[in-house]
């Protein structure tokens, strides 16, 4: 039998106002830690992110306002309010926001968060690995390839590896026997000027 595919995936495209709003260290961990670890309270996302509940919950309600994370109701009891997030995937063109300088900055701060967050996470990593066993250890790793190509064909290669990528996780079976959570970065940088080896050909 093969395995029962999971609920739609809930996406959004994000906006101005809620790009602004995700620009700061604390939400968008917050964010990522709702979409990680499920509903929570802003109590349980103080302990886990080592921060203090007054943030907490001024930060989540800054989050709800632009729509990001929802309150779930039918959880809470007396004063306790739960949260979850809105979406499971946040999408941008980094396009998207030229005509806004301050929704701009925002981005290019977020896109920074994201590498700072890899770096971090992957020295996390080096400090535990042999922790792990072998198969584990062979799984894991980075690796990077160069090539040529137009614009056109690099968009449609992420299109491609995204979908492979979707079609995993929504495959996935939390359940399988020696199945732990991963993260998969998935990144397309230029080789800048001082780093090419050859012109493109064609090029002077």
């Amino acid at each position: 039998m093969g395995r029962v595919e999971r609920g739609a995936v809930r996406r959004v495209r994000i906006d101005q106002r809620q790009v602004r709003a995700l620009a700061h260290p604390l939400r968008t961990r917050l964010l990522g830690a709702l979409r990680v670890k499920g509903p929570a309270t802003a109590t349980d996302l103080a302990a886990l992110l080592d921060t203090n509940t007054g943030a907490t919950s001024y930060h989540l309600r800054q989050l709800a306002e632009v729509g990001l994370v929802v309150e779930e109701p039918d959880r809470g009891t007396g004063r306790q309010r739960w949260w979850r997030a809105a979406h499971d995937v946040t999408s941008w063109e980094n396009t998207d926001f030229d005509d806004d300088p301050d929704a701009r900055a925002a981005i290019e701060w977020i896109q920074a968060e994201q590498i700072r967050h890899f770096v971090e996470h992957a020295e996390r990593w080096f400090a535990v690995r042999d922790q792990w066993s072998p198969q584990w250890r062979d799984a894991f790793g980075t690796g990077d390839i160069f090539m040529t190509v137009p614009a056109a064909r690099l968009e449609a290669l992420k299109a491609e590896l995204w979908q492979v990528l979707e079609r995993y996780r929504a495959e996935a079976d939390p359940k399988e026997p020696d199945a732990e959570q991963v993260q998969i970065f998935l990144t397309a940088l230029p080789l800048l000027l001082g780093e090419k080896l050859a012109p493109p050909r064609g090029k002077p």
